[in-house]
């Protein structure tokens, strides 16, 4: 062992910044190391499954013992030679520690004025998060410079590595590099590498800049910035971003963002997009974030649209464009506000810009100001909102209404003991849409205001065993109408009162039950429910917000047959079902429910959207434009039989099941099934089939967009297959069963490594033209490429987003 002794002094200060710099993001060129060099430890054959890289670099042990006071500065040496003027020359394997930062050299010479530092041969900087190796160092102890050449670095947490031909601190936080490399790639792969001749480093601000910066893949340049800017830290920084690409039928898609660090709470992103067959469309978004508020402006540009190669654009050379701003805070602890305004050129925008992965999510503008307070009885909020719906073609009576504005006073349930309890529930809106009048229904043509208060009085009786729960609501609904241009005989100021009574009740048995070792507790829960709604007639009413719901399992158990305020549906009827459970003891959870239930009407049910009490619908053969199940719906005499199934197969498998089976007609109305694969490696399999006989929905007509007028039956088939800690493997299939067609078909495979990723997808699917008819439903398809390069960035179109939601259960491995 050599000598070993310690002392305070200023060196760790100078020493510790040479190891700081090694957290940035650059480093470069000279003979490759061994690498053991590197601290780089490769996995075992255990440790090496599931993992992308062959190993990782670790820190060994420091060679000398911590000191109690960090600031003392530890020196072990072979030998020492000392001169008068204070010189020192340490030799032979000479170490020096201070605090968490370590430096080896096979020799050190410390001038007399202890102002600067020279180290060579085999020079290695350790500090638990980097190392640096290097031919020799100058430290420079009052000035925070240093030099160090021909070095090589790696950052542990981040798995990077690199070189530089000279490492300088130029000052405080202020480094520069020259000829310089680095790469997140496993030592001795260098697949992909950042070249630079020369990169400056500020740390204090968190950003370097690099002249003459290369990209090369497989030591080919792919890429050239002549001059780059780059974060060294999560902090922001002005500059481009990395640009995305696409190839579909339509030629090139190409867009290039540009980011603006405005403030530390400001930012904003511009983004042209160059499209081969429309032109240039500029996007932007702008940012900002306050002590009690937040908000966003974004858009979206392309003067004289170009046009598609397929040549069917009806918008060719007109200017397309769409804004949505949006801001939201606080007033005080229980109250909020909102503020929003969207809007498009057209209903097709989104479908033909806005799509990621060649989908658009929109299908509304939104438009509102909204301010809330919450209480501890009183809920309120006040709001003047609207959309614009997002369809191209969009007739008058698919406008959706504004309210200008809303106003909603509601209460937590009042308890009056013994079970009994109350409640308030109340809104006052002004309804208002642009629309020419003459061209809608009747019931649709006004506009006007709408108070409406539904107070409701109940009793819940509950014990383990059962309960039972009666409730009356009444439902006061008064309107102030203006039909504008239409001539009409129908009152402008209408109201209407009706009472909505219901009981509820059921009982709770249970028994153990062992299946396989394993304990259970077994439900059978039967219920039952009654519900009266008089029928009224609302033929004076207007419909503003009303929909007839489609049957359900819920359905069975509510007096609700629209939603909205402007009907209530007539009801007579009692609801019986039983459900029965399958709990595992050990956990807790579900592994099997099953329900069933119908009910029976004692009569028709006349009230629909006309709002008329004393006819029933127009049968479909008398009348093209109604549901055609509307008549039978209102006149049998009970509900489908509704039947579903929740079941834990195993850990792996789940099914669920729905069945609505109409027991007079012996058809299916409606059908789902759903089987569901979950492998602990992630691999996920989904079947699913869906039938719903034309007609189901009461509240979607002939004419509607939603609208089918055939029968729909479908297969749902999607796959994610981890194949390798590398390859995942991802598709989908979608077929329509009644015209013989698949409405989507994706293919996918994506390519994890070390240091990079590739995702390669082609997609077809069905673009519906926002219309109901079949024959004007055309395909498209496109091919999405995404290029990731780690601690980098990357470049194409990112499909998980879209993964996530066309393959449920799929989790991607992160690019």
């Amino acid at each position: 062992m050599g000598k070993r002794f310690a002392r305070t002094a200023p060196m760790g200060h100078t020493l510790l910044g040479v190891v700081a710099l090694t957290s940035t993001h650059a480093f470069a060129q000279s003979e490759a190391l061994p690498f053991e060099a590197l601290d780089w430890q490769p996995y075992s054959r255990e440790e090496a499954a599931g993992q992308l890289c062959r190993g990782r670099y670790v820190m060994p042990g420091y060679r000398l013992p911590g000191e109690a006071d960090p600031e003392t500065l530890s020196v072990e040496t072979a030998s020492a030679d000392y001169a008068q003027d204070g010189e020192a020359l340490l030799r032979g394997d000479v170490v020096l520690r201070r605090g968490d930062s370590e430096l080896q050299a096979e020799q050190v010479f410390l001038p007399g004025s202890r102002e600067q530092v020279d180290a060579e041969g085999n020079l290695v900087l350790r500090n638990g998060q980097a190392l640096v190796r290097g031919d020799q160092a100058m430290l420079r102890l009052n000035e925070d410079r240093a030099t160090v050449d021909n070095s090589h670095y790696v950052l542990y947490e981040s798995h990077l590595r690199g070189q530089a031909a000279q490492l300088e601190q130029t000052s405080e936080n202020q480094y520069r590099l020259h000829s310089a490399s680095f790469t997140t790639c496993d030592p001795g792969e260098n697949t992909w590498e950042l070249v630079s001749s020369d990169i400056r480093l500020n740390q204090a601000k968190g950003f370097g800049t690099a002249r003459n910066a290369r990209l090369k893949v497989k030591d080919v340049p792919v890429f050239y910035w002549p001059w780059v800017r780059f974060p060294l830290d999560d902090r922001r920084h002005t500059g481009l971003l990395w640009p995305t690409l696409g190839f579909s039928t339509d030629g090139l898609d190409y867009a290039q963002p540009f980011y603006w660090n405005i403030a530390p709470n400001h930012d904003a992103t511009i983004t042209p997009r160059f499209m081969s067959d429309r032109g240039l469309l500029l996007n932007g978004e702008y940012r900002y974030l306050f002590e009690q508020s937040q908000g966003m402006i974004e858009g979206g540009y392309l003067a004289s649209d170009g046009g598609t190669s397929t040549g069917d654009n009806r918008f060719e050379g007109e200017d397309r464009w769409y804004i949505d701003a949006q801001h939201q805070g606080r007033v005080n602890p229980r109250s909020n506000y909102a503020l929003r305004y969207g809007a498009a050129s057209d209903g097709r925008y989104f479908d033909d810009f806005g799509a990621e992965f060649g989908r658009s999510d929109r299908v509304a503008m939104e438009r509102l100001a909204q301010i809330d307070y919450r209480g501890d009885l009183w809920q309120l909020d006040a709001r003047a909102q609207g959309f614009q719906r997002l369809e191209d073609p969009l007739s008058d009576s698919d406008k959706p209404f504004y309210r200008l504005p809303s106003l909603t006073a509601n209460t937590t349930d009042w308890q009056f003991g013994g079970g009994f309890y109350g409640q308030w529930r109340s809104n006052a809106t002004y309804f208002w849409r642009d629309i020419d009048e003459t061209l809608v229904p009747e019931r649709e043509a006004a506009t006007g205001s709408r108070l409406h208060m539904t107070p409701a009085l109940g009793w819940r009786f509950e014990r383990p065993w059962g309960y039972i729960e009666p409730r009356t609501e009444l439902w006061s609904t008064a309107y102030e109408l203006d039909y504008g241009a239409r001539e009409t005989d129908r009152a402008t100021s209408p109201t209407r009162n009706v009472a909505i009574t219901s009981i509820d009740g059921g009982l709770v048995f249970e028994r153990e039950l062992d299946l396989g070792s394993r304990g259970y507790r077994q439900t059978l829960e039967p219920r039952l429910n009654y519900a009266f709604v008089p029928r009224t007639d609302q033929t004076q009413l207007p419909e503003f917000d009303s929909r007839e719901r489609a049957f359900s399992w819920d359905q069975l158990w509510s007096p609700h047959r629209f939603s909205g305020a402007d009907r209530v549906g007539d009801l007579n009827r009692i609801s019986y079902g039983v459900q029965s459970r399958l709990i595992e003891d050990a956990s807790g959870r579900d592994r099997l429910t099953f329900g069933i239930g119908q009910s029976a009407y004692f009569a028709d049910r006349r009230i629909d959207e006309n709002g008329d009490p004393d006819t029933l619908p127009d049968r479909p053969e008398d009348n093209p434009f109604v549901n055609p199940q509307s008549r039978y719906q209102a006149t049998r005499d009970r509900s489908p039989l509704v039947t579903r199934l929740e079941w834990q197969i195993t850990d792996r498998f789940s099914t669920g099941y729905e069945w609505l089976y109409d027991d007079q007609r012996e058809q299916t109305e409606r059908s789902s099934v759903d089987l569901r694969y979950r492998h602990p490696e992630g691999h996920v399999v989904n079947l699913g089939y869906r039938w719903e006989i034309e007609g189901f929905d009461p509240g979607v007509v002939p004419g509607d967009d939603g609208f089918r007028d055939y029968s729909r039956e479908e297969w749902d088939l999607s796959v994610g297959y981890k194949a390798t800690p590398q390859i995942d493997l991802i598709g989908r299939y979608l077929y329509d069963q009644t015209n013989d067609r698949a409405l989507e078909q994706l293919a996918g495979i994506q390519w994890n490594d070390c240091c990079y990723g590739v995702q390669v997808v082609w997609r077809e699917w069905i673009d519906d033209n926002d219309t109901a008819q079949v024959g004007d439903d055309f395909s498209d398809r496109g091919l999405f490429l995404r290029f990731v390069f780690r601690g980098l960035g990357g470049v194409g179109q990112g499909a998980n987003t879209y993964f996530d939601q066309a393959i449920p259960g799929y989790r991607p491995t992160a690019l």
